[in-house]
């Protein structure tokens, strides 16, 4: 088994990749191509929650929806000022 040292240098360049990295991922024309209207099961993978919650959410007003036929949906600019007000949702 092989041992190597980290030196203080070599997370220093590490840190410097992963934060260029992460920059990629999250760059910000990223969220313009994002959907304008989203379904009621993509909002719910969108916040890892169940069917009964977003119920919830909708009956206290606490996210807006609209309904068309028999779908319901969202707008994506409400799911984002829902994190930005509370990142707790169940």
């Amino acid at each position: 088994m092989s041992v190597e040292i980290l030196t203080k240098e070599d997370l220093s360049q590490f840190k410097e990749e992963l934060l260029v990295e992460i920059q990629r991922i999250l760059r910000p024309g990223m969220l313009k191509s994002q959907k304008e209207w989203l379904k009621s099961y993509e909002v719910r993978k969108i916040l890892n929650i169940s069917p009964g919650t977003l119920q919830t959410l909708r009956i206290n007003g606490t996210l807006q929806f609209t309904k068309i036929g028999g779908s319901l949906y969202y707008k994506y600019s409400d799911i984002i000022r829902l994190f930005e007000t509370d990142n707790n949702v169940e």
